[in-house]
């Protein structure tokens, strides 16, 4: 079983990487053409999102399951807590002009990569 969501969790990245780069150049086009945000960027963004918090989903379990629960597992625990939070910052400006939600989704994609390799590098033993 902790094999299996070990993988999930590792093979889920890659999906989570791709879907960063489609909704990142997705919401900078559209930002530079000045096009509206429509129901499909919502959504790309939206799926993004959810894969984030589902790779984030799928961390937590692993740290339950494996019941390992160093320093080095809570501080990359806790980042990417924060990553699931900032992916999600883009939900309040849903009411806002459509120039402020693109700015908000790049500025969204952009803190979470940075999160990540926050959160990452917590793990590998570099930070």
């Amino acid at each position: 079983m902790e094999k299996f969501i070990y993988e999930a969790h590792s093979g889920l990245r890659w999906l989570v990487v791709l879907m960063t780069a489609v909704a990142f150049v997705w919401l900078l086009v559209r930002y530079i053409q000045n096009l509206a945000y429509d129901k499909r960027t919502h959504i790309i963004v939206a799926s993004w999102a959810g894969l984030v918090g589902l790779q984030w989903l799928l961390g937590i379990l692993l740290l339950v399951v494996l019941g390992q629960y160093s320093g080095i597992q809570w501080s990359h625990a806790g980042v990417m807590t924060i990553v699931l939070a900032v992916a999600h910052g883009y939900v309040p400006l849903k009411k806002r002009a459509d120039k402020i939600r693109y700015q908000g989704g790049l500025a969204s994609i952009v803190a979470v990569g940075v999160l990540i390799f926050v959160g990452v590098q917590l793990v590998n033993g570099w930070v």
